[in-house]
């Protein structure tokens, strides 16, 4: 072969090896681009439900309102009729207070302590004391 042909050979060969280079090197960074955008994408679709979410719970509490409005308002009628049919029916008519009575049947107040001796909330509870403390054995 010439050495001119060489040349042209060689630069070709150089050609093509940059080309073979570069569109792999495009490709491997275009893979982050590509990665971002999935990222875009992604955010962009939890974006839209939590959207979703909040509309749905803002509904939600809506109606639960709505609810306890109907119940607050059928509460209402009902306590206004049991006052009006009330006067007639002795059964319904509230009945006067109990007085409390201070007698000895009350529950006594519990406490943390037995009678005489120190409780379960004491600090020393279930220890034994002994005066001289265990040695250990000797070998």
């Amino acid at each position: 072969m010439e050495l001119s042909n060489i040349n042209w050979m060689l630069g070709a060969a150089c050609l093509l090896a940059g080309i073979g280079l570069g569109v792999l090197g495009y490709h491997l960074l275009n893979a982050g681009a590509r990665n971002a955008q999935k990222l875009r994408q992604r955010l962009a679709e939890r974006d839209r439900q939590l959207t979703e979410l909040r509309d749905g719970v803002g509904e939600h509490f809506e109606r639960l309102g709505d609810l306890a409005e109907g119940l607050q308002q059928e509460v209402s009628e009902a306590r206004t009729r049991l006052d009006v049919g009330a006067p007639r029916r002795p059964e319904l008519a509230p009945s006067p207070a109990a007085a409390p009575s201070d007698s000895d049947n009350d529950v006594a107040v519990p406490r943390d302590y037995a009678d005489g001796n120190r409780g379960t909330l004491s600090e020393d509870f279930g220890l034994k004391s002994t005066d001289a403390a265990p040695q250990p054995p000797r070998y």
